[in-house]
Formats: structure tokens, sequence, C-alpha cells
């Protein structure tokens, strides 16, 4: 599978991945992310289910609160 992440070529062996599956596989550990998939975006609890296929743009972002 051929995804863009985040801008970048990103390539699997897999042909889909859940979002909690890419974001292991790529050592995503922060706590609070923002994950769109072809610009939709992927609530938390739906990491389990929602999928990452062939061709899909997809971004994760980190969020930092200050003051």
């Amino acid at each position: 599978m051929k995804i863009t992440l985040n801008n970048n070529f990103a390539k699997f062996t897999q042909e889909t991945l859940t979002v909690r599956e890419l974001l292991q596989e790529r050592n995503y550990t922060f706590k609070m992310l923002v994950i769109k998939i072809n610009g939709v975006l992927v609530k938390k609890a739906d990491y389990d289910t929602a999928l990452v296929k062939d061709g899909d743009d997809v971004t994760v972002l980190h969020l930092i609160s200050g003051g």
C-alpha cells in the first residue's frame, strides 16, 4: 500500500491498516493527536475501525497546548 502521510510518500506491506495500526507502525505515541484521512477527521473512538487504504492522504497532527 502506498499513501501520503503528512505530505510525504509512505509505503506499507499491508493492503489496509487501521488508524491505530498506522500509529503503531510509525511510532506515534503522543496522547493528543488529530488524524485526518482524505481531509475527514477521524475520532479517537474510531481508531480501531477507520481504515487507511492505498492512495489515501493521511494527516497526523500533534496538539500542543500552551499559555
